[in-house]
Order: C-alpha cells, then structure tokens, then sequence
C-alpha cells in the first residue's frame, strides 16, 4: 500500500463514446497522486480498445488489464480492487465525469473529520452533457441508513483501506453490486461523510443496466440475502417495508432538488 496514493477503480464494456472524457476528468485532477485501474470486460467495440491503448502509452498512471469474457461490471471493479497499490480507493464508470477537485476536497474533508468512507453530491446529465438534475448526499450516512436504500453514489465513494482494511469486494451479483459493497463498509466503519457539494457528474442514459427499474428488483432482495444474510421471507419483508418507502421519498426529494438546481 501506498500511503497518499488514489487508486481508481474503472470498469469499461464498449464505452467508446464518453470514454476519453471520463479519463481526462481522472487524470485533471487538482489531486495528481493516483492510479487509474481499468479493467475492460470482454469489450467487442474497437473504439474502446483504442481509446485505452492510447490513454495507457500516454500517462503511466493508466494500467488496463483485458478480461477474456464478459463478466459483469462486479467481476471487473473487484479484478481492478485486488491490483490497487493506493491507500484509497475511488470509483468511477466509464460514462461518468469527476470535477477536477474531487478528490481534493474529500480527502481532505476524510483527514480532518477521521473518517475511513466518504462520499459526494452529484449532478445527473444526459447523453450531451445538459444537467437535468442533483442529487444531494445526506451529511452523515450510517449503517442503519444504507441498509434501508442506497446514500452513496458509487461514482463519488473514496475509502480507507489504511484504516478499514484492503478486504471489501463486490459481490457476483450483476447489478447493486455497489449498494452491497458500501453496506459492508459502513457496518464496520459505522458512519461515513457526505459532502454536499456536487462533485461529479453521472450520466444518465436510457440504455444503462440501472436505469431498467423493474428488473433490479430481484437485485435488490438479493443484497440483503448475500451481503446481509437475510432469509429470502426477511428480504421481501424488508424490501417492501423498509426500502420502497425510502426509496419513494428519496426518488421524490431528488426531483424537488433538482428543479431547484435547475431554476436557481
């Protein structure tokens, strides 16, 4: 481990089209001392490939590794987590953008507040880069929280391995991998800093495997069985008590912040 040093964990499949802009929002960053650890799941898209190649000759900070078949974007983060030499550990899609002082700002606010995890408001773009929306990350997020709905946009989670321990992986699950692996971090680490402030820019896209609503369902029941080891009767249970209503007023309370954002 390498104290100071940022290792960012990316996984791409045929992400051509807003790859290179991802990149450079890593490599701008005020905060230069990181590592950004592509893993490509299986892509069939030349552009991608070539995009990668280039970034990886041009900034030995890039280190690609290629799988040979598609595995999912979980089998891809957690193949870029066991290559990561940095103290911390940050996320970001390969559709997604970091603002260049990103890091920056949460590492220090992690240093001076004594905490292992730490996230960031964001803001919601389409496919041409227009914000269409924020949403806003509580200040503090606890466990009890999280396993309630998800708090942390994977796009702006940094963590501690210094202080949590080089030893949190996504599950194989194919979708919610991110919500199971931030409810392991803050059940040990119990309370997590969120900065108000927006300090990425996540792409929503019609095509993107978060966007088919309905179909995470069973992914959702799945995080609590796995990662919490609820039995299948407690994870309906607490899928519809629990996480539908607060993912009802999250879902709600993002749109009034986000007409807001927008009419300011």
């Amino acid at each position: 481990m390498e104290e100071g040093l940022v290792s960012v964990i990316m996984p791409t499949y045929n992400s051509g089209r807003f790859l290179a802009q991802s990149i450079d929002s890593i490599l701008n960053q005020s905060y230069k001392h990181l590592e950004l650890l592509v893993t490509d799941d299986c892509s069939s898209d030349s552009y991608t490939i070539a995009i990668l190649k280039h970034y990886a000759e041009k900034d030995n900070r890039v280190k690609v590794v290629y799988l040979k078949e598609n595995k999912g974007p979980g089998v891809a983060r957690n193949n870029a987590i066991e290559r990561a030499q940095g103290q911390y550990i940050a996320f970001c899609d390969s559709d997604d953008r970091w603002m260049a002082d990103k890091l920056e700002i949460q590492l220090t606010a992690m240093r001076e507040g004594g905490y292992a995890l730490c996230c960031s408001s964001y803001l919601i773009s389409d496919n041409n880069d227009n914000v269409t929306g924020v949403n806003v990350s509580p200040r503090r997020i606890t466990f009890s929280m999280m396993k309630r709905d998800n708090k942390i946009g994977c796009l702006t989670a940094v963590y501690d391995i210094r202080a949590l321990g080089k030893k949190y992986f996504m599950p194989t699950i194919r979708k919610r991998q991110d919500w199971a692996l931030f409810i392991a971090i803050t059940r040990d680490c119990q309370v997590a800093c969120g900065i108000q402030k927006p300090l990425a820019y996540y792409r929503k896209r019609n095509d993107s495997i978060s966007s088919k609503k309905m179909h995470l369902i069973k992914y959702n029941v799945a995080v609590y069985r796995q990662c919490l080891h609820f039995s299948k009767l407690k994870s309906i249970m607490y899928f519809t008590f629990f996480f539908l209503p607060t993912y009802g007023l999250k879902t709600i309370k993002k749109k009034i912040d986000s007409y807001r954002y927008i009419h300011k």
